[in-house]
């Protein structure tokens, strides 16, 4: 059920989530000062940001973006603005948005509509909290928030999936590695029956706690592409941390 990790290149993403000022550019000099050969690398900055920090030698995304691509909708930004703004991805229906703004899994797929459009990457958010973990159903819930989630039109090459057991975010609890393989194994499985031979190249992240110190236990299970890092994304040492463990691996 899946192939060796670094079979497509790693990705590895930061989620700065609700922090960042403009100091916070020094950490992307930083980064971009000690990018590894190998891994792709993006911030996912917030809008305040994405402009300044799009010009300083790291990819940076979007955490959000509402469907339309305008109209009158006070405190949101489409896809396009953030694109305009310098952005090459957005992240779509994170756990955090599902459950503090009610997105549902039509919400999810019609913003990934929306970052195709614009021709960003869709980061797509899938995962279960601990009480459906619990109760067995995490695969099931993974399962049906693909169905909903990934829109009709999308394509290998706008499309990244991340796994991320709401559980495990900001907690410091990790999944085993048994468990994150077998939640991977099932998205890759949905991939291939969703897209053929193209799901080769699509790109799965855990996201989930990870952190210098259990990155390359976590990038050596099948399936694992990369990360969709938080708290360690926030200081460029941790964050390239990680990226130096994604480098290793895939190096021959």
């Amino acid at each position: 059920m899946g192939e060796a990790v670094m079979s497509r290149r790693a990705f590895i993403v930061g989620n700065w989530k609700m922090n960042g000022l403009g100091p916070a550019g020094a950490e992307i000099d930083a980064i971009s000062a000690g990018a590894p050969d190998g891994p792709e690398l993006l911030i996912c900055a917030p809008a305040t940001l994405i402009h300044r920090l799009s010009r300083r030698g790291v990819a940076i995304g979007g955490q959000d973006c509402h469907p339309k691509s305008s109209g009158a909708h006070t405190g949101d930004i489409s896809a396009e603005m953030l694109a305009d703004a310098g952005a090459t991805a957005v992240i779509v229906g994170h756990s955090e948005r599902r459950a503090d703004h009610g997105e549902t899994d039509e919400t999810v797929a019609a913003k990934a509509q929306a970052a195709r459009r614009a021709g960003l990457t869709a980061i797509i958010c899938v995962g279960e909290t601990e009480v459906e973990r619990d109760s067995g159903a995490a695969l099931d819930v993974v399962a049906r928030q693909l169905d909903g989630s990934v829109p009709a039109d999308a394509s290998a090459a706008n499309t990244v999936i991340a796994y991320e057991p709401v559980w495990a975010i900001g907690t410091g609890r990790t999944p085993n590695a048994a468990q994150i393989g077998e939640v991977h194994g099932v998205i890759r499985d949905w991939l291939k029956a969703r897209f053929g031979a193209e799901s080769d190249t699509i790109r799965i992240l855990y996201g989930g706690s990870m952190k210098p110190a259990n990155a390359a236990e976590i990038l050596a299970i099948a399936d694992v592409d990369g990360g969709l890092i938080g708290g360690a994304s926030l200081k460029a040492s941790d964050f390239l941390g990680i990226a130096a463990q994604a480098a290793r691996l895939s190096s021959p």
